[in-house]
């Protein structure tokens, strides 16, 4: 059903998939003839690129704007199909019974390389449950061309979950006569359809909780247009959008999304933090995702003022913030953080400020200075974690700004409270400075394990060394401790609840400056 075509007229604006190929889905830009050409052609412009042939210009001559240098094309209208019906699609999928042919490639190769048919056990019974619509709670129906309604005549009465992802709907009046229509519908997802920017002729969608409109081309304006007709929502999902601004189209507070407690904000054009904070009166959001944008500073006020709309804490309820792939590069941004009162779950991966390799600062660091911090970058920072962090964090800058204490107030804002939460305050500075009483003191216990690919099986050595040795200094001892005189060595800082190891590469570093720590472990490896 889904390459049926007619030779009834297309509509500039109109969305199309090529025939027998529902994933190839575009916009209809023109219709008319073509210089040298016979007949009437329909120029397309296809969502994915790399899909036409040209930009909407054909030997010099113009005919419509296209997104790219190979994303339109003409075609004949036999070669396009307007798509089907919701109810098409659905008979399509879960009441088309297999061919004799699809059955035969059902088959494993015995010992003798013969061909055994085998049957799915108990798929009759699966294929009629499916088959009766009336029971369905869940339905879905991606790339399959639905373009409209058809008569639903409740049909449907306990569908909770529709995926009508990659189809050709475009009209919010067609999608709030759907919802109607599905008097249970829940969750619905309309991502990678391209939605009309008018939001008109919308009704109160009171049952929908998870509304998932991922690449769909919606700005936040669109979005605030929907908040009146979303009373209940708790999910929105809008990766993909290019969405640079949060822009309110109303200053009533009583059209807020009070209910939402999942905002996916992934993957937009974001650049500025004072964009986020406009969102930081929702009562109840508990997880905002903002992966993949382009911030690059992390603050809680405007000009030094509270945040909008009111003084109460940002984000009184936000449990989750995702904020990975972004270009926020300070320390003062980490600190930032703690303003949020129930902030616990953070993600700052893939940010120069986590890249040692541009300056940025190793796992327990981050660990030391979010304070309420159970889970960074997908991983569970567990109670022993977090003390030894703060321990280490403590002296570390107790190493590097001895008897300069205005400088650690303003760069290590939560120092005095970790020094003092550990009982920290009489420990030596710097071993510089102060020298221990006796060498034992000084004396900090490294596990070394060889990994390198040419190094061996060699058992893991535990050592006590001098904490104020230089990483240089305990590259030469590896040499000498697992005879690797001929290796070039790097040397990697293998921590609970870090994914990765941390490479440990300045080598006039002090053991104890480059986050090397009583009881660490140190994996042995070799230059690349």
């Amino acid at each position: 059903m889904s390459g049926e075509s007619s030779n009834e007229s297309f509509e500039i604006g109109q969305r199309v998939h090529w025939l027998n190929d529902p994933r190839r889905v575009g916009t209809v830009k023109y219709v008319g003839g073509v210089e040298g050409y016979s007949g009437t052609w329909i120029g397309v412009d296809w969502d994915q690129d790399g899909d036409g042939k040209h930009n909407g210009t054909v030997n010099g001559i113009f005919y419509f704007n296209g997104r790219s240098q190979t994303s339109a094309s003409f075609a004949r209208p036999e070669k396009l199909s307007r798509g089907i019906t919701l109810l098409q699609a659905l008979e399509l999928r879960y009441k088309t019974t297999s061919t004799k042919e699809e059955e035969d490639e059902m088959y494993v190769l015995s010992a003798k390389n013969k061909r055994v048919s085998i049957q799915l056990l108990g798929g009759d019974k699966i294929q009629d449950k499916l088959s009766r619509l009336e029971e369905l709670t869940s339905a879905s129906l991606p790339f399959l061309g639905v373009s409209s309604l058809g008569d639903l005549a409740s049909m449907l009465p306990d569908l909770k979950l529709l995926d009508l992802t990659g189809n050709l709907i475009s009209d919010w009046e067609e999608i709030g006569a759907l919802c109607e229509q599905l008097p249970a519908l829940t969750t619905l997802n309309l991502s990678y359809n391209s939605l009309s920017s008018q939001v008109t002729s919308l009704p109160q969608l009171k049952n929908i909780r998870v509304l998932v409109l991922n690449n769909t081309g919606l700005s936040w304006t669109q979005v605030e247009d929907l908040r009146p007709s979303l009373p209940a929502l708790e999910e929105l999902h809008l990766m993909g959008n290019m969405i640079s601004s949060i822009t309110s189209t109303s200053s009533s507070e009583d059209q807020t999304f009070d209910s939402l407690r999942l905002l996916n904000l992934e993957d937009n054009c974001i650049s500025e933090w004072s964009e986020v904070l406009k969102l930081s009166q929702l009562p109840c959001l508990e997880h905002l995702y903002l992966n993949k944008n382009k911030l690059s500073r992390i603050f809680h006020s405007v000009n030094g003022n509270e945040s909008p709309k009111k003084s109460s804490d940002p984000f009184p309820s936000l449990r989750c913030l995702l904020l990975g792939a972004n270009n926020i590069g300070d320390l003062a941004s980490v600190d930032a953080l703690n303003v949020f009162p129930k902030l616990v779950d953070i993600r700052l991966s893939d940010n120069p400020v986590t890249d040692l390799a541009r300056d940025g600062v190793p796992r327990y660091v981050l660990v030391a200075r979010l304070t309420k911090v159970q889970m960074l970058n997908g991983s569970e920072v567990r109670a022993r974690e977090k003390k030894e962090s703060e321990i280490r964090y403590v002296r570390m800058v107790m190493s590097k700004f001895n008897n300069k204490p205005e400088e650690i107030e303003l760069l290590h804002p939560r120092f005095n409270e970790l020094k003092k939460l550990h009982g920290l305050d009489d420990e030596i500075a710097s071993a510089e400075n102060t020298r221990p009483k006796n060498i034992a003191s000084g004396l900090i216990s490294i596990t070394l394990k060889c990994v390198g690919p040419s190094m061996g099986e060699k058992p893991p050595l535990t050592d006590k060394l001098p904490s104020s040795i230089t990483v240089k200094k305990l590259k030469s001892l590896c040499e000498n401790l697992f005879k690797l005189r001929s290796i070039k060595l790097r040397l990697f800082l293998h921590e609970e609840g870090s994914p990765f190891p941390t490479p440990i590469d300045d080598e006039t570093s002090r053991l104890l400056d480059a986050g090397i720590y009583d009881g660490c472990t140190l994996l042995v490896d070799e230059e690349s």
